[in-house]
């Protein structure tokens, strides 16, 4: 009897525990936080030619992708002061054409390091990697706010310089003083700007991108959103290429590159940025059309066959399912276009006749207005470029957000999350739209970010 007893208290006991715990269970709850779900690396999606090109078309694709990937030397005209040698080492990310860092090598997405860092002592070259260049970081330009005596510089500085290289025999000029600049607080960084599907873009009329402008003024009106064209000083037409919008066209873009990015003159900078007589190399300009060869693919020269890879350029492919799944994916462009965000990042612009049919009356989901807009105080960089000040930026493209590692006109946001928030500042035409979307629910947030990670 006394036994019995005793295993009924025993049991009483233990119901009494596990109602107990099940309790205790029900009210703990977890709070669900959004967060970016990180680089899509399930598919590359990018880097291979517009669909629709003729043969000759594809062979003027592929020649100029070859001079894309080509790392130059002095002899080609590197230098003297340079931040990189090829195009495809700063446009490489996910695939060649895209932006920085170097591409992920497979599971778990690990990055490659960072070119500019083994750049700087390459072929026993006498540079210094300068501070804000890091082997798991972005690539960068530098460019300085002011010159010594005040006035307004916003130039690129070249990072490095041929002097010690092996195929540089009697250049001693001197790397910049970055650490001096960085004490003066008078530098400001620039990475690379994808150029998938950037001969769509060229591709789109003037009187498109005006017609989106005037459209839901209202809207805009209410949330502070203005925004002009960066047009041409000279013939009034409307720029599209660069942080700025400050390049009216991808030969032109391709151009000041070769230039200001690794020192090689062409017949559109024909002059050195160094002109130290015992720093050069090749003949000035360093690249030009080959005027004494037959075959036409072979005659153009370095600027016009980049030109040609990104005019056709295939745009990046956005997934349909990852991150989160269709629904999510579908809801968070719903919720991104209600929010305000569509208002700038336009979902999509259309081009208008061209020679080439592959880019003639086509639809370009870019999600940009191609504008420049006031980004306020936070993302201010004092650089004025033609008719963008100096908090004034591009609306970026976002096509291929999805895989990108580096955000924002200097690559400080590795996170999208910190990169909507980076959108509010004194002064931003963005502030309300980012009120807007602090105020959604951690779910609908969600959705957004795995929109914009699908892209």
């Amino acid at each position: 009897m006394r036994t019995r007893t005793i295993c009924l208290l025993v049991g009483v006991i233990a119901v009494l525990l596990l109602g107990g715990s099940r309790v205790m269970s029900q009210s703990v709850t977890t709070t669900f936080v959004a967060r970016d779900p990180g680089v899509r690396c399930s598919d590359l999606g990018a880097g291979g030619p517009i669909t629709g090109l003729t043969s000759d078309q594809t062979g003027f694709f592929d020649a100029g992708k070859d001079e894309f990937l080509e790392p130059e030397n002095a002899a080609d005209g590197l230098g003297p002061r340079f931040n990189l040698n090829s195009c495809a080492g700063c446009h490489t990310q996910p695939a060649t054409g895209g932006t920085s860092p170097a591409p992920f090598l497979g599971p778990g997405c690990t990055p490659a390091d960072n070119p500019q860092v083994a750049m700087a002592t390459l072929r026993g070259a006498n540079n210094v990697v300068p501070p804000f260049i890091t082997a798991d970081g972005p690539i960068r330009e530098a460019r300085f706010k002011l010159n010594a005596d005040g006035t307004r510089d916003g130039g690129v500085h070249a990072l490095y310089v041929i002097s010690g290289r092996d195929d540089a025999p009697g250049c001693a000029i001197l790397q910049e003083d970055f650490q001096a600049q960085l004490k003066k607080n008078n530098v400001i960084f620039r990475i690379p700007t994808p150029t998938f599907g950037a001969g769509l873009i060229e591709q789109i009329p003037d009187a498109v991108i005006v017609a989106n402008q005037g459209a839901n003024a209202s809207a805009k009106s209410a949330l502070g959103i203005t925004g002009h064209p960066n047009r041409n000083g000279n013939d009034g037409t409307i720029a599209r290429f660069g942080w700025k919008a400050q390049n009216k066209s991808l030969l032109l873009f391709s151009g000041e590159a070769y230039n200001v990015e690794m020192g090689i003159t062409n017949e559109l900078f024909q002059t050195e940025r160094d002109e130290t007589a015992s720093c050069q190399f090749a003949t000035v300009p360093n690249n030009v059309t080959a005027t004494n060869l037959a075959t036409g693919v072979e005659t153009i020269s370095g600027i016009e066959k980049f030109a040609f890879f990104m005019r056709f350029l295939a745009p990046p492919t956005p997934s349909a399912t990852v991150p989160g799944g269709a629904n999510s994916i579908s809801h968070g462009l719903q919720v991104f276009q209600s929010v305000g965000c569509a208002l700038c990042h336009t979902p999509t612009l259309q081009t208008g006749n061209s020679t080439v049919a592959a880019l003639a009356n086509q639809n370009v989901k870019l999600f940009s207005d191609l504008l420049v807009h006031k980004m306020g105080s936070g993302l201010t960089d004092n650089v004025i470029q033609g008719q963008a000040g100096g908090d004034e930026f591009r609306t970026a493209p976002l096509w291929g957000a999805g895989q990108r590692v580096f955000f924002l006109h200097d690559g400080r946001a590795t996170n999208l999350l910190a990169a909507i928030q980076a959108h509010k500042s004194a002064g931003s035409e963005a502030s309300a739209v980012v009120d807007g979307f602090n105020r959604l629910s951690e779910p609908n947030k969600q959705d957004v970010l795995n929109f914009l990670r699908a892209l």
